[in-house]
């Protein structure tokens, strides 16, 4: 057992929120780590939703209407998240794994989209020798792939808790 493992359990149940949720079947160190995929889910959500935000409007003088249209582009994916869920419940890999596959994949996804997207926000600013239209559009693919990691990121690793 490890030492951070050993210290949750000191602690008990009363101050740690949902600790009593581990069973025999799925103790707490197996829940601990299947949770750290919504953490590379929860930093992507705070760089997109808080921190480019402000960024966008305030320092680099991009227009609010695009910055909320570029903010909710990821939501797109959500109704696609119940075929998301459904293929990675019924396909498996060459490896013969079913869900960890699109775990990689979306985190991927999440990577190139954050990758890419302070280059298209450079570009938005009209600095460069490419129109603004060119980093609207490279800025909404990457927050379009940005969206699409999560959704695939997310459905995947909730199913493997279940």
């Amino acid at each position: 057992m490890s030492r951070a493992t050993s210290l949750v359990k000191k602690i008990g149940t009363r101050f740690l929120p949902f600790a009593d949720a581990a069973t025999k079947e799925l103790p707490l160190s197996r829940l601990l780590r299947l949770s750290l995929f919504q953490v590379s889910v929860g930093l992507a959500m705070v760089l997109l939703n808080a921190t480019l935000n402000r960024v966008m409007i305030v320092e680099l003088k991009i227009s609010a209407t695009l910055v909320s249209v570029l903010v909710a582009l990821p939501l797109l994916f959500a109704p696609l998240r119940a075929l998301i869920g459904h293929k990675s419940d019924n396909h498996r890999s060459i490896l013969g794994w079913k869900r960890v596959p699109y775990i990689w994949a979306g985190t991927m996804m999440q990577f190139a989209g954050l990758a890419i997207m302070p280059f298209a926000l450079l570009v938005m600013t009209g600095h460069g020798q490419s129109g603004p239209l060119a980093g609207e559009i490279f800025g909404a693919v990457a927050f379009l792939m940005v969206g699409a990691g999560v959704a695939v990121t997310q459905t995947a690793g909730l199913a493997l808790a279940n």
